[in-house]
Formats: structure tokens, sequence, C-alpha cells
């Protein structure tokens, strides 16, 4: 059997640690490592996926980036594909049944998970399941087997299911076998910690029990907390609009992440980089004492982000062009172009409107009021002048910081 030679455990445990929420217990986790180092074992770190849809956004990646903090230390990275349970359905903070997917439905959404999940995670050191593999396999025995090793008054004391319980909301009986499904996947896999958002933490729970059930030393549970969006108050969500889609061209994530208040690039540095709590430490007081400003520092987190996903020459032209358009308010190399037929001038709070730029006269209007629009790098303080429309012009128009528009006219 080959061995792993580790970091000594006081270092992987303060690296491990960074930007967890709780882990149950530290100090179940700590003997683990121990016994590690000293037999050269590497700790199987489980984190399973129900791939209920095809792309994930950067709050997805804080757990698979702490799988990978633990791939770095030589441990073996499990990710598991729920596509067993992704067909039953998480019941975690769904207030009612979710709709079952297919079989289909969810092979197709795992491969394309999976080759943004690899954009973190190291492909060769990673061991990859799909729990069809063995809870297709069950038999009726093995199922009420399973079930008779929890109590139901437990499963009730959940969060989600007392409350729909409280407020008459149906719970179907698929639903409080889910927990069961994915503790018994731990059994299976024989793991030693299983990763998870804050909000896994019931099910986490339910791998120890039912390990210890089947005779298993428990797995530690180990979660990490829900990333807050780009509006810096409610969890990052699609829906919400406050997301940053991993496979977004370089340029939107790099203004997305120049878009969050300043407090927040702290929580996005322990959770969405592998930079060492130290290394925070010191850019948090660099900001704080003077040395760097705060939009260099935010610009570096976003520079990170960019290059995890995309590669460095993408993150430094999306970091250049940021530079240029937003901070020295020059024109992007790309602007779009718009082609205008010659004729009689047009009132800049038209022109604003036809082209675009403006959604109505009224916001044409404030934009002008507000100093944000410039022909060829000339401010516009009045929306009533006029501009040349004849045939030969050429020049840049910008609203706001972000909108600029090449006009030629014909």
């Amino acid at each position: 059997m080959t061995t792993t030679t580790f970091k000594p455990v006081t270092e992987q445990l303060a690296y491990l640690k960074k930007g967890s929420a709780e882990i149950i217990r530290e100090a179940e986790l700590q003997t683990k490592l121990e016994k590690s180092a000293k037999t050269g074992k590497p700790l199987r770190v489980k984190l399973g996926v129900d791939p209920t849809a095809p792309d994930i956004h950067l709050g997805h990646t804080v757990v698979i980036r702490k799988l990978k903090h633990f791939q770095e230390m030589g441990h073996t990275a499990l990710f598991l594909i729920g596509d067993f349970t992704a067909m039953v359905g998480d019941p975690t903070g769904q207030s009612e049944t979710r709709p079952p997917l297919t079989r289909e439905q969810v092979n197709a959404n795992a491969e394309t998970y999976l080759e943004q999940v690899f954009k973190i995670l190291d492909r060769g050191k990673t061991e990859i399941r799909y729990n069809s593999e063995w809870l297709d396999k069950l038999s009726s025995y093995d199922i009420v087997r399973l079930c008779a090793k929890y109590r139901v008054a437990r499963m009730l004391e959940r969060e989600d299911f007392h409350t729909r319980l409280t407020n008459q909301q149906p719970i179907s009986m698929h639903e409080l076998l889910y927990p069961l499904l994915v503790a018994y996947d731990s059994v299976v896999l024989e793991s030693d910690v299983e990763l998870g958002a804050t909000e896994q933490k019931f099910n986490l729970l339910m791998g120890r029990e039912i390990q210890r059930e089947y005779g298993q030393e428990s797995q530690v549970a180990f979660t990490m907390p829900i990333l807050v969006g780009l509006d810096g108050s409610r969890k990052m969500s699609k829906s919400l609009g406050n997301y940053v889609g991993i496979t977004e061209a370089p340029d939107q994530i790099f203004g997305k992440m120049m878009s969050i208040p300043d407090e927040l690039m702290w929580s996005y540095y322990e959770l969405v980089t592998d930079r060492t709590p130290e290394e925070i430490a010191k850019l948090k007081s660099d900001a704080s004492g003077g040395i760097m400003h705060p939009m260099d520092v935010k610009m570096l987190l976003a520079q990170e982000v960019v290059s995890g996903f995309h590669g460095e020459a993408a993150a430094r032209k999306a970091s250049e062009m940021f530079q240029r358009v937003f901070r020295d308010r020059q024109a992007p190399e790309e602007a779009p172009v718009k082609n205008l037929p010659a004729g009689a001038p047009q009132t800049i709070k038209v022109l604003l409107t036809t082209l675009g730029l403006a959604t109505s006269v009224s916001e044409a209007e404030r934009w002008v009021k507000q100093g944000a629009v410039e022909i060829d790098g000339q401010r516009v303080d009045d929306s009533r002048k006029e501009v040349d429309l004849r045939k030969g012009r050429n020049f840049l128009l910008r609203a706001g910081k972000k909108k600029f528009v090449r006009v030629i006219v014909k």
C-alpha cells in the first residue's frame, strides 16, 4: 500500500478550518488527522452533490473548494454524484414536495456539472462515484433494515419537516427516506469526513449516526457557510440575480466581483480563494493601514477568481479592461458599433434613447444631469444639446460608467 507524507497536523488544521462554519467534532478531526499522519493513509473526504441543475455559481464552489483544500493536504477527495438521490429530491429548505427528475435529466446535468467542478478539483486525484451504484441494488429488505435504524420522531424534528407539519403542508414518504439514503452513502464510502453547507447539517449528522449503526467510526461533519450574494445581504442565488456564474465571460465575472461591498470581500477571500489565513490577515492589515487601497485589494480578489476559472491571461486582460473603462474612464477596445443614417441633428437625450443607452428620455436627462454622458471624452451638461449627424461622423458615446457605443453616421 502506498503511503503519503503529510504536513504537520497543526498546519493542516489551520488551513482546513479557514472559512468553516462548524466542525463536529473538531477534536475528532484532529485525531483522524494524527492517525492519518502516523499511518500514511489519507482520510476519505466526501462531498455529495445532487445535480438538479446543469450550471453552478460561485456560491456552489465554496464547499467544492474546501474539498480541494483537503485534496491539497494529501487526502482522498470523494466527489459523489447523487444520481439516485437527485431523483428522490432533497427536502432541505423546501416548503413543498419537489417534482422528481428523470434519470436522463440527472445524467445530463451531471456531465456539465463535472466539467465545471474540475476547474477547481484535480481531476486525476478525485474519486468520482455515483450513488446509483449501490442504491439501485438495495432490496426491499435492505431498505426496511435501513429505516429501522432511525426514529420517526427525530426525523420530524428536522426544521423543514417540522415547519411543514406545523403549517399543515404535506410531506411525502420518499422525502423521509432522503436523509437515510445519503447517510447510507457515507457507510458505503466509509467516509472519514463529510462536507456540506450549513443547511445540510442534519444530513451530515445523520451520516454520523447511521455509520455507527453499521459498526463504523463516525465521520466528522464539516460545514461551510452560505456565500452572501453581490447585494451584500442575501444568499447568492440565480433567482435573486445576485450571483456570479463560473462559466460567465472573464470581464463579466471581474465586473461583478468589483460590485460587491468592500466589507464583503474578506469573506470572499476566505471562501472562494485558496489564500491562507495569514495572507488574508496581511491584506486586511494593508488595506486598513493605508498601505493598499481597498479598491486594489478588491481588484486582486476579482483577478484571482477569474484566473481560477479562465486562466491568468484572461484575468489580466479583464483587469486591464476594468482599469481602462471604470477607473480611467476610457473606452473598451471592442465597444459595440451602432450605425445611424445621416440626417438632421438630434438632441443628446433623444439620441441616447434611440441607441438604447437610456430606457426613456427622462432617464437620459438624468444621466446628463449626473454628469455621466460624454462624447469623445467630453462631458455633455445639457440634455438639449444637439448632436451633428452628418454623413461620415464617427464618435464614441458614453452613458454611465459601463455603457459605451461607437456611433458611425452613414
